[in-house]
């Protein structure tokens, strides 16, 4: 892991081995040219507990238990100290905007007081001509009209948790005496979704369940009326594969889901956005992508946990004990000393990060390898293929083969 000098601190010896440890030449890099992108986006978590306790969470129900050890809210002074190295990290490297994502756990135990003044602290402390926009992602249980009140007058944008049918989500997302939340959750998003609040409506985030119909999972998230939605693979890996995703493996039961729910949303007059989807198509025409899901855009993206520690992206706790930690604070470090750390680096390298079987692909460009917790497998590390790899080709092409049929179809219909 980088010290600010870009130096590797110690490693257990049973990581020492595990790709990008020790594997990537930091001084080579910057001979060669090399520089590191900015951060842009800040996941602070704001409070690390959580009312719901969600059967795939990746903070407390697998590899890391971090959380036991973290302050239950971000203190005022650790948030001070944040907003400060944020806006250090702004002013220097010119950065016109930044997008700041309240997380946890739930976020919304963090009270609505202390939301408020982590929004005014930030705007006071940020240079002049440099805009923060500001998202909060909840299961959506405490969701209120008080609370909506203050993120209008704060402009937060807001995302809700939310699985499809009652069946399936009461499944997942229960609390921790095994009740289910759906009732709870939609109470919140129709109100979100209500007039007077709907411009906060970010939109609905859903994860995949392959016993679940993925039409009528499509249909229920539709009856909201979200402006998106996120369907998100569960968290696995190598070491540990995701539901019905047996390694190696050439069957695609997730490519199937997400094909049909694809061929349903594609086929409409005016549906709603569908990031993954969304993202595959501007791949394939050419352009860049948005999430680290896919593509091969660099990550720009930093974790600030209540404790002030500085992390990468917080989903690596699906691979093992402290995958996300750095060793660095925002109390003793600034922001650029995480850009030399070795695994943020490897997620800002493109395709140099990839497996020789990921270079030799004929959609490499748009599946960028695949999200890089899910490339993981204990003893190699991160060069790998993702878990889902034969998803992930599936579905590229099927979407790269019905975009290649509507525009002939378009083309030939131009001609005389």
């Amino acid at each position: 892991m980088g010290s600010e000098s870009g130096e590797l601190l110690a490693l257990p010896a049973q990581r020492a081995r595990e790709w990008p440890d020790g594997a990537i030449d930091v001084d080579a890099l910057a001979r060669n040219g090399w520089r590191p992108r900015p951060f842009r986006q800040f996941i602070l978590k704001v409070h690390s507990r959580c009312n719901l306790s969600c059967t795939y969470c990746y903070v407390y129900h697998m590899a890391d238990s971090s959380w036991r050890g973290q302050p239950t809210v971000m203190s005022r002074e650790t948030m001070a100290a944040a907003v400060r190295r944020i806006a250090e990290h702004a002013r220097e490297h010119g950065l016109p905007l930044v997008r700041v994502v309240l997380h946890g756990g739930e976020p919304l135990l963090a009270g609505k007081e202390y939301i408020g003044h982590l929004a005014a602290v930030f705007r006071a402390a940020l240079p002049p001509g440099v805009t923060v926009q500001f998202s909060i992602q909840t299961n959506g249980v405490l969701l209120s009209e008080s609370f909506l009140r203050l993120f209008l007058e704060h402009g937060i944008r807001v995302g809700v948790s939310l699985d499809g049918t009652s069946a399936v989500h009461d499944r997942h997302r229960v609390h921790a005496d095994g009740r289910g939340s759906y009732d709870e959750v939609v109470r919140g998003v129709r109100l979100l979704a209500s007039p007077p609040y709907r411009e906060l409506f970010g939109g609905l985030l859903c994860t995949v369940d392959l016993t679940a119909d993925p039409i009528a999972t499509y249909e229920e998230l539709l009856s909201f009326d979200p402006p998106a939605i996120d369907l998100l693979l569960p968290h696995g890996h190598w070491s540990g594969p995701p539901p019905g995703r047996e390694p190696g493996a050439a069957a695609t039961p997730y490519a199937d889901w997400l094909i049909a729910v694809f061929d349903r949303w594609y086929s409409s007059p005016d549906p709603p956005d569908v990031r993954l989807f969304q993202e595959i198509i501007y791949l394939i025409l050419g352009g860049a992508s948005n999430t680290e899901a896919v593509g091969l855009t660099p990550s720009s993206l930093l974790v600030i946990e209540t404790d002030g520690a500085l992390e990468q992206v917080d989903t690596l706790k699906s691979t093992y004990e402290g995958a996300p930690a750095t060793g660095l604070n925002v109390v003793d470090h600034p922001l650029d000393a995480a850009l030399g750390h070795t695994s943020i680096i490897a997620r800002q390298l493109g395709v140099d990060a990839l497996a020789p079987s990921c270079l030799a692909c004929p959609v490499v460009k748009v599946c960028g390898g695949g999200y890089y917790p899910h490339r993981y497998r204990r003893g190699s590390g991160f060069r790998n293929p993702s878990v889902y790899c034969p998803d992930l080709l599936r579905i590229v092409l099927h979407i790269q083969d019905r975009l290649r049929d509507d525009l002939t179809r378009r083309d030939n219909g131009k001609r005389p």
